[in-house]
């Protein structure tokens, strides 16, 4: 049996309630999106708080929405687990306004993200990135057009696809295993303030 190497260790103890982002897609995110130490990030939709722990171990802080309270206990543990003093968790609808401002990045993993766009555009500083984790076109469709409708940058869409490559002694070749579609991930900016 071949041994499966899928998640880095720390993935392994998490714990799982509600569907996660899996580690290609927070790598993306978090590559893509440039988070970085001094970065003060929102996470809207929780879930089990994979993406939130992850943002927590670089981000200089995270604050993360979620309406369902039973989530946001199971993403508690992760970040007990971790011992993460930077990360903020908050029971609310992010479509609704928050107090956070000037954030650097947002990520949204929401049904509707178009939705709490308005929210964003609020507290998203000039420059500052918008990153949506959208399962099915027609949710990307929807939501590109509302970031144009608000005006933000012409958003940069990507899918990661991840399989497996067996090497054996006839060949290597791609394995029949793999993760496929989970989401797309839409990037997109607040404009800078024009001088």
């Amino acid at each position: 049996m071949r041994k499966m190497f899928i998640y880095p260790t720390m993935y392994k103890k998490l714990k799982r309630g509600p569907q996660v982002i899996l580690p290609k897609d927070i790598g993306i995110i978090i590559a893509y999106s440039g988070v970085n130490k001094d970065s003060i990030c929102v996470d809207a939709g929780t879930g089990s708080g994979w993406l939130t722990v992850s943002l927590g171990l670089i981000a200089k802080h995270v604050y993360s929405y979620d309406i369902r309270e039973e989530f946001s206990k199971i993403a508690e543990k992760n970040i007990s687990l971790l011992n993460l003093k930077n990360v903020t968790l908050k029971i609310g609808d992010i479509t609704k306004n928050i107090s956070e401002k000037n954030v650097d990045i947002f990520t949204l993993d929401l049904p509707s993200s178009e939705k709490a766009l308005k929210t964003v555009k609020k507290s998203l500083k000039p420059g500052g990135t918008v990153v949506a984790y959208i399962p099915h076109a027609e949710q990307v469709i929807k939501y590109c057009k509302k970031l144009s409708m608000m005006s933000f940058e012409e958003p940069y869409i990507v899918e990661c696809i991840l399989r497996d490559i067996l090497v054996r002694k006839e060949g290597m070749r791609p394995s029949t295993k793999g993760v496929w579609h989970t989401a797309y991930l839409v990037f997109s900016r607040k404009p800078l303030i024009k001088s």
